[in-house]
Order: structure tokens, then C-alpha cells, then sequence
């Protein structure tokens, strides 16, 4: 075994461990640091593949701005943890039917002819001059652009459909609605009332 391949199983272990206490832990705050560690051995695992620019894009923006935006939200939120673990087990067939059906899925991926652990080298690959990042953005505005486009489509829904299940409607709170503001007409904006004079006495 070379280093490399003891530097590969150490880091996977890792992230495979990270994984199943983000899932297995009671509190929130510990499953949010494993996934950092989870996140940061991944780049790692990134740095071994040749593709530094992943590894420091996985650093810099799920480690540095999303992992620690969830850990304040998740500090700050007072979370009960009996009401959440109350339907586990009602959803517990439907959650091993998912990771089943993942599993296979991932089985006949890695067991297909396409999937090969053998890097293809290109004569650009050779140069000195080489960029994997270069090449990255190639391939994304080029060969996968609709499937880079429709990713960025389903993750903004995503994004909008998570505010708007989140919000409520806050009764003990004021607010100014612009639109009724604006479609307020001249009657309802301004009451002329007719006062008697008053009389010196």
C-alpha cells in the first residue's frame, strides 16, 4: 500500500464516521460540526483527485459561510428534541426504502462499464501549462451547460419553496402593506369635515 492509498482509506473513514454521527446524534450542534469535518476531510479527498479548485470552493463556501450560518441558526433556535424525534419510526419504512433504492442506484453506477477509476490523461493534462480549472469551466459552459443551467433552476425552486414554507404570518406584529397603500384613492386619503366656527365669548 502506498502512501497515497493510506492517506485515501484514512480520509474516507473519516468522512464515513462523520457521516453516521451527523445522522445518529441527538444534538444538533454536534451534527453540524461533524458535517464541517465531514466537509473539510471531503476536500481532502478533492485535493487527492487533482481538483483543487473543488477543494477550495468546498472550504471556502460550505465550511466558511453555510456550516457556520447553520450553526448560529441552530444555536440560536430553541429546539425541542422529544418533538422531533416523535415521528421516526412513522417514517422510519418510508426513510429504508429511500436509502435502499440510493443504494442500488449507487451500486449499478459504480458496477457500470462508464465508471472507471482510471484517470484519462490528455495531451493538455501533460503540459505544464494546465489548468483544472480552466477545463472545469469549460465543461460546464460548454458540454454541460442545460444540465448545469437546470441545476441552478431546481435549487432556486428549492430555495423559494424553503422561505415560503417557513414563513408565517405574524399576527402581534405591525407592519405597512405598500400595495393597499398604493391602491388607497383621494376620498379614502383625505376627510373634509365641515367644524362650526368657534364664538368669542
Amino acid at each position: 500500500m502506498i502512501f497515497q492509498d493510506f492517506v485515501f482509506y484514512s480520509l474516507a473513514s473519516v468522512v464515513i464516521i462523520c457521516a453516521l454521527g451527523v445522522i445518529t446524534l441527538r444534538n444538533p450542534v454536534y451534527s453540524v460540526l461533524l458535517l464541517v469535518l465531514a466537509f473539510v476531510t471531503s476536500s481532502g479527498l478533492w485535493i487527492l483527485l487533482e481538483a483543487e479548485f473543488l477543494a477550495i470552493a468546498l472550504v471556502v463556501v460550505y465550511v466558511g459561510a453555510v456550516m457556520v450560518l447553520f450553526l448560529f441558526v441552530v444555536m440560536m433556535l430553541d429546539i425541542n428534541l422529544d418533538q422531533m424525534r416523535e415521528g421516526f419510526w412513522k417514517w422510519f419504512p418510508f426513510g429504508a426504502i429511500l436509502a435502499f433504492i440510493m443504494t442500488v442506484e449507487m451500486s449499478m453506477v459504480l458496477m457500470s462499464k462508464q465508471f472507471s477509476s482510471e484517470i484519462i490523461q490528455t495531451p493538455e493534462y501533460k503540459s505544464v501549462d494546465y489548468s483544472n480549472t480552466k477545463e472545469l469551466g469549460r465543461l460546464i459552459y460548454t458540454e454541460y451547460v442545460y444540465v448545469f443551467e437546470l441545476a441552478a433552476v431546481i435549487l432556486l425552486v428549492a430555495m423559494v419553496a424553503a422561505i415560503a414554507i417557513t414563513l408565517r404570518h405574524r399576527t402581534d406584529k405591525k407592519s405597512s402593506n405598500a400595495s393597499r397603500q398604493i391602491a388607497v384613492s383621494r376620498n379614502e386619503r383625505l376627510k373634509v369635515i365641515s367644524m362650526p366656527a368657534e364664538k368669542k365669548e
